[in-house]
This record gives C-alpha cells, sequence and structure tokens, in this order.
C-alpha cells in the first residue's frame, strides 16, 4: 500500500507479525531502539511504513493498545501520524478490538489528540496513556458512582485470585472488618490459567458471607493489559520502569474518588517480584505523588501461612495442579475452589 508525503516521497505500508516474522522484528527493534524506545513484549503486530525499504515509522498492536509508536524525525508530521495511527486502528479492529488505548510520550500526545485520542493519565517525562473516546473513562466512573456505599472509611482490593485461595478469603475478611464497606475488583483479562468467569465467580461464593462486601468487575482501566501489561508477564520477572505508575495513577485519579475509596488493602508478597514492586509504588503513587484527587491510605496486611508455615498464595495452587499434587491444595483453599480444580484439572493430570 503506498502513501505519497508531497514532494515526491511515496511509503509503502507493511504489517509484521512478530511470531512469525523474526528478521522484520528484529529490524522493528533497531528502528526503536535509534528513535530511543524500546520494543515491549506482548506486541503482536506492527504496522511500519516505509521509504524504499527502509523503516521511517512503525506503531505496535498489543491487543486493544497501540504502542511502541516511533516516526523518524525527518518523516514526522500530521499525514504520516494520521496513516500510521489509522492503519493501527484498522488492525486492531480486525482482531476485534474496538476500545483502544494508545501509549506515547508526553511530548508527543498532542499529535494523537487530532488523531482520535484523549490524555488519561500522564506519567511526567516518561509516558501518557491515551484512549480513543472522550467519554470512556468518565462513562465508566458514572457506573461506579451508582455503586457508592456510604461510610467514613471504604476499602478496596483488587485481586486476579487465579484461583481463590484461603489466603484471598484472610486478606478480605481483615479489610472488610476495618472498613465500613469494601469493594473487591476481579481482574477482567482472560489470559490466566483460571478463566475470568470461574475466577469471578469463585470470589463471590468466597466472600458471599462477608455483608459489607461488593464483588465488582474488573475493567480494561484497572490492572489490564492497558494498564499494566507487565503483570501478566509477572512469572519472567519482568518489570517496566512505569508501568505500575500508569495503573496506579488511573485507580487514584478516576476510580477511587468515584467510588468514595480511601484505603487499599493488599496482602504481602514474598514471592512474585511484579506484584512485589507493584505494592511497594503503591505506597508513592497512591499516598505522596501530586495528584489534584485526594490520597489512597495503603494497608499491607501479611498473609496467612499454611500448616507448613509457607504464606498462602495461588502461584502455589498452580504449581501443585501441574504437579498432580491434589490432596495438598484442599488445605489452601476453599471448598468451592477445590471442587473445581478436581473436576477441570485431576483427569488432566491422571
Amino acid at each position: 500500500m503506498d502513501m505519497s508525503l508531497g514532494m515526491g516521497v511515496e511509503l509503502e505500508f507493511w504489517t509484521i507479525a512478530t511470531r512469525t516474522q523474526a528478521r522484520d522484528t528484529e529490524a522493528v527493534g533497531v528502528f526503536l531502539e535509534s528513535c530511543g524506545l524500546d520494543r515491549d513484549a506482548g506486541i503482536d503486530l506492527f504496522v511500519t511504513a516505509r521509504d524504499r525499504g527502509r523503516i521511517v515509522a512503525c506503531a505496535g498492536v498489543d491487543n486493544n493498545v497501540i504502542k511502541c509508536v516511533a516516526i523518524s524525525p525527518d518523516y514526522r508530521g500530521e499525514n504520516l501520524t494520521s496513516r500510521l495511527i489509522s492503519e493501527a486502528v484498522k488492525h486492531a479492529a480486525d482482531l476485534g478490538q474496538f476500545h483502544l488505548f494508545l501509549y506515547t510520550k508526553p511530548e508527543n500526545a498532542d499529535f494523537f489528540k487530532g488523531c482520535g485520542f484523549y490524555p488519561l493519565v500522564e506519567v511526567p517525562r516518561y509516558v501518557t496513556l491515551m484512549e480513543d473516546t472522550p467519554i470512556g473513562i468518565s462513562r465508566y466512573c458514572d457506573r461506579l458512582r451508582s455503586l457508592r456505599r456510604p461510610g467514613a472509611k471504604i476499602g478496596c482490593i483488587v485481586m486476579n485470585a487465579n484461583p481463590f485461595t484461603y489466603g484471598h478469603r484472610y486478606l478480605a475478611e481483615r479489610a472488610s472488618a476495618a472498613c465500613d464497606h469494601l469493594f473487591v475488583f476481579v481482574v477482567r483479562e482472560d489470559v490466566s490459567m483460571f478463566s475470568y468467569a470461574d475466577r469471578f465467580r469463585l470470589v463471590q461464593q468466597g466472600l458471599g458471607d462477608l455483608n459489607n462486601v461488593s464483588v465488582l468487575d474488573g475493567s480494561a482501566y484497572m490492572v489490564s493489559k492497558a494498564t499494566f501489561p507487565t503483570y501478566f508477564l509477572k512469572e519472567k520477572g519482568v518489570v517496566g520502569k512505569v508501568q505500575t505508575a500508569v495503573d496506579l495513577l488511573l485507580f487514584r485519579d478516576y476510580i477511587a474518588p468515584a467510588l468514595g475509596v480511601s484505603h487499599r488493602f493488599v496482602g504481602t508478597e514474598p514471592f512474585c517480584r511484579v506484584t512485589g514492586k507493584y505494592n511497594e509504588d503503591m505506597q508513592y503513587w497512591l499516598q505522596e505523588a501530586p495528584s489534584p484527587a485526594p490520597t489512597v491510605t495503603v494497608e499491607e496486611l501479611p498473609r496467612i501461612q499454611s500448616a507448613h508455615g509457607i504464606a498462602i498464595s495461588a502461584s502455589e495452587v498452580r504449581a501443585l495442579i501441574a504437579a498432580g499434587e491434589f490432596d495438598r491444595i484442599r488445605t489452601l483453599v476453599p471448598k468451592a475452589t477445590n471442587t473445581l480444580i478436581e473436576e477441570k484439572y485431576r483427569s488432566l493430570a491422571a
């Protein structure tokens, strides 16, 4: 596909599938490095613009996120930027993604406003997260405001619960006892070992007897591939420099005020480096960083331990499933979780 930029310059647009076109993907990485950017893990597709075979612009598509956008200085302008983003949006639509987010450096945000993207949060000097609608976050917050509960101390927990364990139950129990009301969000991304539908149901069943707890659906604005992509690479130990900040600023600036959340509860994290970094960064971005929104107090509670004196974790449960040690699992999870594991996984291990 050709595109004229004027002055006799004809550019070709090519797409690169990262899983099957290793050499071309490597060339994109070299181009990004020349523009002062790293190639993010998880990108499925790159749209590239080429001048006589040389890459002069690219944009990565990772599910519903456009990132790793770079244009050679000599080619920068509204025309190329608009066409590059238009091609990326079209390919995202082909993948069934119609609510899109975009990462860019703060100084480049104005370029993308002309492409139909609107700023959500900025990590100063590092990154701006934008979305392709001016009302997405406000419409979401309107729904949250309808769920508000009265009280001076309103708590929140965000959990993946992959799967729901006695550790999750203990954290929610302690938090609910300390609050007038507690909101528990279940991470919505469906990329975990246990499906979102199963995880949500297990959390609902596991916390159903706590009268001051509401279990809510997660969203694209909270621990998602858009706001915190390295969370879903945590078994590789990947932690981006500013990834936690984007997610936590969205929570503080939008979600917490909409629900009236004053406290965020987390369990101590002795095993996972990514989650541990997230908990650590929470202290700064929710309590100390400059923001027009109120601070959110972070309370870190010690994890409950198993009979072996080891903190209970969902990762340990998944490891036991992989090892076929199902008898050990029942001491770590509530009955509903254990029943699901027996039904879905024991036969696979036989």
